[in-house]
């Protein structure tokens, strides 16, 4: 077992667009820059033993592996990551044996959510998890949720993604008393479809974490633009579209080549019993070293436990 404080980061080698070799590549990378990390790489054993066998004796001693052949393919249904012996399915349940204290892939987000979700279990009262990222803005980060976890939401939902927001920007971003806002057409009260309305007629009077407070609407621009919030709630399909957008324009500014690193590709699943990361389909191996690092952080902050307290204290009737 390892010792608490020394993560052992689970990575789904089989996760990605050009798995296994720029998975291995990042983990690698990660490795080589974190002294006190520990990997279990879960892919078939025929990639896990060539990959043992070039490693230095150094970099060996920090890595382990988990023989999987199963992968949960991008277009196939998101349960069948928990009906047969996938790689993710498989690093989430080292998760739960205590094997491993993080989880990064970078294969389907449905896949990745459905099994965190079966194995780990979801915060009581939580329908739908969020997965959470932070986006660089002209006025500082800004944590950006639902960017996918799942197409669709209720109010419920949202509320919960307020509060879940709110606390991983203070722990995460070290932000003092986050600005909540809720992503909109428009930043005059009422603008917006009836799930916008109802969700921030409630968000007024939810107590949040960090002290945080709801500022009201906001609309796409003021996300890169930054100084309206550090925290902008949205749905999943809203989120996600909004995210590829700001990859696309970063891509524009780097000169129409693929998106440059630094523009975040891994987000953060939050509302399950353990610490998941999601790292974008096509992320490249500089790009999934970042995801390993902030699953590590995450489980250096203890975020996770953190935020199934803070669950713990929500009033029952924003559940």
């Amino acid at each position: 077992m390892v010792e608490i404080g020394v993560p052992r980061i689970a990575v789904d080698l089989l996760g990605g667009d050009e798995a296994p070799a720029v998975v291995v590549d990042g983990a690698l990378q990660a490795c080589s820059v974190d002294p006190d990390l520990h990997l279990l790489l879960v892919g078939p054993r025929p990639e896990t033993a060539e990959i043992m066998s070039v490693l230095d004796d150094h970099c060996r001693s920090r890595v382990s592996t988990l023989d999987v052949d199963g992968v949960a393919g991008m277009a196939d249904p998101p349960v069948l990551a928990v009906r047969r012996h996938t790689t993710v399915f498989a690093a989430v349940n080292a998760l739960v044996a205590g094997t491993a204290q993080a989880v990064v892939t970078a294969g389907a987000s449905g896949a990745a959510v459905t099994a965190a979700a079966h194995g780990l279990g979801r915060f009581p009262g939580l329908r739908r998890p969020a997965l959470a990222t932070t986006l660089p803005s002209l006025a500082g980060p800004v944590v950006l949720l639902d960017v996918g976890a799942s197409t669709d939401a209720s109010v419920s939902d949202l509320l919960w993604h307020a509060v879940l927001g709110a606390a991983y920007a203070g722990l995460v971003e070290g932000v003092d008393i986050p600005r909540v806002a809720l992503l909109s057409i428009g930043s005059e009260p009422g603008k917006g479809d009836r799930l916008r309305r109802e969700t921030g007629a409630r968000l007024g009077t939810l107590p949040l974490p960090a002290a945080g407070r709801y500022v009201g609407l906001i609309e796409g621009y003021d996300v890169a633009r930054g100084g309206p919030a550090d925290v902008v709630v949205t749905d999943g399909f809203t989120g996600n579209v909004l995210l590829k957008g700001i990859e696309g324009a970063y891509a524009l500014a780097a000169g129409g080549g693929p998106v440059p690193f630094g523009v975040p590709r891994a987000a953060a699943l939050l509302g399950v019993g353990g610490t998941v990361v999601v790292c974008h389909g096509s992320a490249t191996a500089p790009d999934l070293a970042a995801g390993i690092a902030l699953a590590a952080r995450l489980y250096r902050l203890q975020v996770s436990a953190t935020l199934a307290a803070v669950a713990r204290e929500l009033p029952v009737e924003a559940r």
